[in-house]
């Protein structure tokens, strides 16, 4: 396993032998999300990232379908926030003492331009 530190906070390339397309990262980083058709905005923390998908921790379930508009803050503002719309496919409860109660899989659906982003956003 690489572990690196990067403008991400702590990032782990975990083994690439589970037949997936992109490596995924280990990362410990704050986002906030919205819920399509929402108007609230809620934390949550991002436990894996790749180039199809990530995994976040939420305080609440989601269910799988529901889209949300995502954005990561980096832990160093020289490097630019993640935004993006993505789909859960897989929410589960935590068997964790850690933050969040619920680790919800999602699939990245589109790339969200900063110049294109409400200035709410999320």
């Amino acid at each position: 396993m690489l572990n690196a530190n990067s403008n991400w906070g702590k990032i782990t390339m975990l083994p690439h032998s589970d037949n997936r397309n992109f490596f995924r990262m280990d990362v410990e980083c704050p986002a906030r999300f919205r819920i399509e058709g929402s108007d609230e905005t809620a934390g949550a923390i991002v436990k894996n990232l790749s180039g199809e998908g990530l995994l976040l921790w939420l305080d609440h379930k989601v269910e799988p379908g529901t889209r949300l508009s995502i954005i990561i803050v980096p832990g160093k503002s020289i490097t630019p926030p993640l935004s993006m719309v993505v789909e859960v496919v897989r929410s589960y409860p935590l068997e964790t003492e850690e933050e969040g109660n619920f680790a919800a899989a999602c699939i990245i659906r589109d790339k969200l331009e900063a110049e294109k982003l409400d200035k709410d956003f999320p």
